[in-house]
């Protein structure tokens, strides 16, 4: 019997009273997946996400960091630099562009894939359609793609990581109270899972974010202990410089980073401060540099065709125009103007709706309010500041590399930098709304427990909406349903080049190799065709289909545009003299369009 009242005592208020918490934790953690990925997830609609799966999955099995997503500008810069080599020149009908066997990719740094390229091998994925499993299909209809949900799943242990590691981060500047509250809203941030279920590498990059900033924290405790070594400060200057570099190679805009951390180190980093500053930017220059090397021996450039993200969407190069020029005229890009004019339009809807809305959550109000409080511990306030030159720099870089992609799918792409500052700012949020509570005068214990709550479900009112009816459907059409895709590549053979508007669809969903549709029908069509490789099949959706009529359709005869071909092909039957592509199936039209060289659907399999 006293050993009964021992254990019930231990359940109340002893240990067992913390695990019983974290269990309750856990279960609750549990839930809130399994409902979430029943009523909110939904198939990859980002075309980051999908050329990120398919340069993985071409990893996995063995055939090296190649692509099956062809950009016509990474024709062009491939072709260009290996023209330019001497012993190139001297073989006749060499492949300059390396596009009749396999395309080198050009625009993914290289950890998020090779992470998912791990995964691929790791677990069982299985690329065909399963009909028949409850969770996958919907009364014998396409519901959900597998590999598209595990590599979504992944990510969304990610998500959990950065929950945890926002916990010890909180409790290691502030206490336990802040800690816990941080994580349940990091938890309940819809915009977060939002980001887990895309398939981007957001969730990687924000581990690597908080990682750098434990580290940059440690680093200040260290020089203000006057018993830490030289060695050791200069150690976990090297580590954050490390780390650094491994999120310029997840995502190359996070390379700005560097910028804080070094002015960082040379505030905070004691007397010999300049040597840790140097040493920092020394390891990101060495974790990058192989990469860089690589991508000059492949194209010439240091970064392939994401270098000239701050030149798409300028008036020289606006929407996709420039990844989809097989002969672009950079020099038109020339000129300071350019550039000014594209900061001072993208940094204007950053300011006023992005940077008061960071996380999804008004919590951020509290993070910039909380930004006048002197806080009493040194790593605190200090970290302030390096928080801050963050978010400067990811505004700035945000704005200038800011291409249709984020016209495209708002918010939730790759080219959001401001989310990766989500944890923190909830952390500095948090602490302000508990200051302000332990200054109310609460006269029930219990009131206090309430506000809190109040405040959690406030701040996570988007995650309760979200998990509200009507569920939403996971299928992402328009454009991608890939039953369609999946049959379409079914009559093409493995090294048949197709054509498409969402050609990363194709490489995914199709795993077959698929070139960007080019900006006219006619010139730019045929300097592909004809010279570097034959297109076999055009495959249109939505995206195309749907087009403007007077912009894009009701165009001049001599102009070309795929607005103008559609029109002709689809309502007056008649495709332009010469077009190779004449051969239609039954059942695409009106919202899709399939063209290929022969009727291939008429083979018997």
């Amino acid at each position: 019997m006293p050993r009964l009242q021992e254990w019930i005592h231990q359940l109340e208020e002893g240990k067992g009273a913390r695990y019983l918490r974290l269990a309750a934790f856990g279960v609750s953690v549990l839930v809130l997946v399994l409902v979430y990925d029943f009523r909110v997830y939904r198939n990859f609609s980002t075309p980051e996400a999908m050329d990120s799966a398919q340069l993985a999955r071409n990893i996995a099995e063995g055939k090296g960091y190649t692509t099956l997503f062809i950009r016509p500008f990474s024709l062009y810069l491939v072709q260009s630099h290996n023209q330019g080599d001497a012993e190139a020149l001297a073989s006749a009908g060499t492949d300059f562009a390396k596009i009749r066997t396999a395309h080198p990719d050009l625009a993914n740094p290289p950890v998020y894939p090779l992470v998912l390229a791990g995964l691929m091998k790791i677990l069982p994925f299985h690329y065909s359609l399963d009909l028949k499993g409850a969770f996958w299909s919907n009364d014998g209809h396409f519901w959900r793609y597998e590999p598209d949900f595990l590599i979504a799943s992944f990510n969304q242990v990610l998500l959990l990581v950065v929950v945890a590691l926002t916990f010890f981060l909180a409790r290691r500047l502030f206490d336990s109270s802040v800690a816990w509250l941080s994580a349940i809203l990091v938890l309940g941030c819809e915009l977060l899972w939002q980001f887990s279920v895309s398939g981007l590498s957001t969730m990687l990059l924000m581990v690597i974010f908080i990682g750098l900033t434990w580290c940059v924290m440690r680093i200040e405790e260290a020089a203000r202990d006057s018993e830490t070594s030289f060695g050791r400060l200069l150690g976990l200057a090297i580590v954050a410089g490390a780390i650094a570099g491994a999120g310029a190679l997840t995502r190359y805009a996070f390379g700005w980073v560097i910028i804080p951390v070094t002015v960082f180190l040379i505030l905070v980093g004691g007397p010999r401060r300049g040597v840790c500053a140097l040493a920092a930017f020394a390891a990101f220059l060495l974790v990058l540099t192989p990469w860089v090397i690589r991508n000059f021996m492949v194209s010439g450039t240091p970064f392939g065709t994401a270098g000239f993200a701050i030149v798409e969407g300028t008036g020289a190069f606006p929407g996709f125009q420039l990844e989809r020029s097989i002969h672009p005229d950079l020099s038109s890009a020339l000129g300071i103007g350019l550039y000014v004019r594209k900061f001072l339009v993208n940094v204007r809807p950053i300011l006023e709706d992005a940077l008061p809305k960071l996380g999804g959550s008004w919590a951020s109000m509290l993070f910039l309010v909380g930004l006048l409080l002197n806080f009493r511990s040194a790593t605190v306030r200090r970290l302030r500041y390096f928080l801050l030159m963050c978010l400067a720099v990811f505004i700035v870089v945000q704005a200038l590399g800011q291409t249709q992609l984020s016209v495209e799918s708002p918010g939730v792409n790759s080219e959001n930098l401001l989310v990766l500052l989500t944890p923190l700012i909830f952390i500095y949020g948090v602490s302000l709304f508990l200051t302000l509570l332990d200054q109310m005068a609460l006269s029930i214990r219990e009131l206090r427990y309430a506000v809190k709550a109040a405040f959690v479900g406030l701040c996570c009112l988007p995650m309760i909406f979200a998990l509200l009816p009507p569920k939403t459907v996971p299928v992402a059409y328009p454009p991608y349903y890939p039953p369609d895709i999946l049959n379409i590549a079914g009559w093409m053979k493995p090294n048949e080049l197709m054509m498409s508007d969402v050609p990363w669809a194709v490489a995914w969903y199709g795993q077959r190799q698929c070139v960007w549709l080019t900006l006219n029908a006619q010139d730019d069509f045929f300097a592909i065709n004809d010279y570097l490789k034959p297109v076999q099949a055009l495959y249109l959706t939505p995206e195309t289909m749907d087009s403007k009529l007077a912009s894009n359709c009701l165009q001049p005869p001599d102009l070309h545009t795929w607005g103008s071909f559609v029109l002709h092909a689809v309502v007056q039957n008649k495709i332009p003299p010469g077009f190779p592509l004449v051969q239609a199936p039954p059942g695409f039209l009106p919202d899709r369009l399939f063209l290929s060289d022969w009727a291939r659907w008429k083979i018997e399999k």
